[in-house]
């Protein structure tokens, strides 16, 4: 058992115990399960077994609601092309309270610099 084992486990490296059991029936070889797998664990060929990390219960608030107008906005960007297959993006800015759009600033690129004027303006 000891040599059959070792043979297929150095062949495929990352097979568990079921597949190499599965091949040892396939050799033909008759030996029950619980003794193959007996030398398979003296052999210490068990491979490790990765568990799932726990996350942890989400504890939801409770959004913060506005109350007058101007008091928070929203920003996005969002992304479209031409007819022409020419790719443009929107800077937009939204009021929460009554969503309209106090500004959108249009062009090919957005570099950080122009947003952060668009911001202060």
């Amino acid at each position: 058992i000891v040599s059959v084992l070792n043979a297929i486990t150095d062949r495929h490296l990352r097979w568990g115990f079921p597949k190499c059991f599965n091949r040892i029936r396939k050799l033909g070889y008759q030996w029950n399960h619980k003794r193959v797998y007996r030398m398979y664990c003296e052999l210490k060929l068990n491979l490790r077994v990765k568990r799932k990390k726990r996350i942890p219960p989400r504890c939801p608030e409770k959004l913060f609601v506005p109350n007058k107008q101007g008091e928070c906005w929203s920003m996005d960007f969002m992304s479209d092309s031409s007819r022409n297959q020419r790719r443009f993006r929107t800077f937009n800015v939204i009021d929460d309270v009554n969503r309209e759009a106090l500004g959108i600033d249009i062009a090919v690129s957005l570099p950080a610099g122009r947003i952060t004027r668009y911001l202060d303006k």
